[in-house]
């Protein structure tokens, strides 16, 4: 496999490569492209470390020989957040740059699965789907958001608040990447919540990233917690694409449903999604706020097409 990060020397793009070189099958190929200088040695420096993945930097102006014959293109290029900003304030400078990452990408490797990271997820996963469409190798099965962060700050809070070990949790999310569209099944853990530990878990589960930026004083938001739970799912779909299927969490293309794009749990294979599955029941509590969330995940929807027609 040949897994390209684009924006690989930000905050989250080096742990990520980092993580992705260590987790990565012999023999795979690991492309970083990053308009910051610093990448090649980024890919200099991983260089060093002793795995069966070789691994390439590449600046400004190698954007193509990054992507060419990829595989999986992982993005998460783009500015982070800074106190008292939402994901949705984001939307002006990473709509542009997913948008134009994601051009490339149709042109230098049209069978390509993405993985897109920047936020905000709700309107840059439609901005990619577009993009492909507009350049005729859009395939549903292959565009994702990464909702993995959401699934492992909820194994990692319902952990501590039961004194359960939180990789043995498991926790269905869905809706989409961003407040009250981070819709967290608790009810079907299988374990015992009063209705005030739901009511008080949901919030800070829908609301972690705030705690990030506001611990970090302006100095950024959630970086390696993101390069973790974007190297899961990029390793978890590059072993789907090679054979070995899983059920991961991610917001795709659906239908059915209320919305056109929706996180929800679905089952990965050598042509990306295989199958997406159903979420299974809800409590009245996880029903009101799904429902209430879809005027707004469709509007943040509607907005990264918009973007996509519109530039």
């Amino acid at each position: 496999m040949k897994v390209a990060v684009l924006g690989a020397a930000g905050g989250i793009g080096q742990p990520l490569s980092l993580l992705l070189m260590k987790g990565l099958p012999a023999g795979s190929e690991l492309a970083l492209y990053d308009v910051n200088p610093v990448v090649p040695g980024v890919a200099k420096d991983l260089s060093h470390i002793p795995t069966g993945v070789k691994v390439s930097g590449h600046g400004a102006e190698q954007l193509e020989d990054a992507l060419k014959n990829c595989d999986v293109v992982v993005i998460p290029a783009g500015v982070p957040r800074k106190p008292g900003m939402t994901r949705d304030d984001l939307f002006n400078t990473n709509a542009g740059i997913v948008k134009n990452l994601v051009a490339a990408g149709a042109k230098a490797c049209p069978n390509a699965c993405y993985a897109i990271i920047t936020n905000p997820v709700n309107s840059t996963v439609p901005i990619a789907a577009e993009t492909l469409k507009q350049a005729g190798v859009y395939d549903p099965r292959k565009v994702f958001g990464v909702t993995t962060l959401d699934v492992i700050r909820s194994k990692t809070f319902v952990g501590e608040l039961k004194g359960l070990a939180p990789e043995d949790v498991e926790v269905t999310v869905v809706g989409g990447h961003s407040g009250e569209t981070i819709i967290p099944l608790l009810s079907q853990i299988g374990v015992d919540f009063t209705a005030e530990e739901v009511e008080q878990l949901t919030p800070r589960i829908q609301n972690a990233g705030t705690e990030v930026v506001e611990a970090k004083a302006g100095g950024g938001s959630a970086t390696l917690s993101m390069a973790d739970a974007g190297a899961r799912f990029t390793l978890h779909l590059v072993a789907a694409l090679s054979g070995t299927e899983s059920v991961q969490c991610t917001f795709v293309e659906v239908q059915g449903q209320p919305t056109e794009f929706l996180a929800l749990p679905v089952r990965l294979g050598k042509r990306g999604v295989e199958e997406v599955l159903d979420a299974g029941e809800f409590s009245a509590y996880e029903r009101k706020i799904f429902d209430d969330m879809i005027p707004g995940l469709k509007g943040n929807i509607a907005k990264g097409q918009a973007f996509a027609h519109g530039n």
